[in-house]
C-alpha cells in the first residue's frame, strides 16, 4: 500500500455527535436556569416584607424581619415606619441580589418609593424621592437585617 493509496474510512457515527451536543446543551440550559433562580427564595422574602410594609402592616413586617433581641419594634419603626428613614413605603421594585462566595447570606437590592404606583423613569420629581435599600437575608432562616 502506497502513500497515495487510500482506503475508505467509515465515518464516525453521527449518533455520538448528537448525543454529545444534547448533553452539552442540556448542561448549559441547566446552568442558565440555576443562575437565574439562585436567589429566588431571598428575593421572595424581601418581596413579601416590602409588600407587607406597603400595605401598612408594620407589625407583620416586623415579624417577617425576624429581628435580633437588640432591635426592638421602636427601632424598626424608626427605620421603616411612616415617619422612619425609609418610610413611608408605598411601592417598590426588587433590583438585584448578590451573594458572597461561601457566605450564608444574600444582599437583596430594592428601590422603594413613597408613591403608588412606582414612579416612571421619566418622572424625575417623584423618582428623586425613591431610595435604594440593601437588605441582608440569612439563607438558613430567611431573617432580614441591614448589611454590615
Amino acid at each position: 500500500m502506497g502513500i497515495l493509496d487510500s482506503s475508505a474510512e467509515e465515518p464516525h457515527s453521527k449518533l455520538f455527535r448528537y448525543a454529545l451536543t444534547t448533553v452539552v446543551f442540556s448542561v448549559l440550559i441547566g446552568l442558565g436556569i440555576w443562575y437565574v433562580t439562585r436567589f429566588h427564595h431571598e428575593k421572595h422574602t424581601v418581596h413579601v416584607f416590602l409588600q407587607t410594609l406597603a400595605a401598612g402592616n408594620t407589625e407583620q413586617a416586623y415579624r417577617i424581619w425576624k429581628p435580633s433581641p437588640t432591635y426592638g419594634y421602636q427601632d424598626f419603626m424608626d427605620d421603616w415606619g411612616p415617619d422612619g428613614f425609609y418610610g413611608p413605603v408605598k411601592s417598590f421594585q426588587i433590583r438585584d441580589a448578590e451573594g458572597a462566595k461561601g457566605d450564608t447570606s444574600v444582599v437583596v437590592i430594592a428601590e422603594i418609593s413613597p408613591y403608588q404606583p412606582f414612579p416612571e423613569d421619566t418622572d424625575s420629581v417623584k423618582r428623586s424621592k425613591s431610595k435604594e435599600v440593601r437588605i441582608w437575608v440569612e439563607r438558613k432562616d430567611q431573617s432580614l437585617s441591614f448589611p454590615p
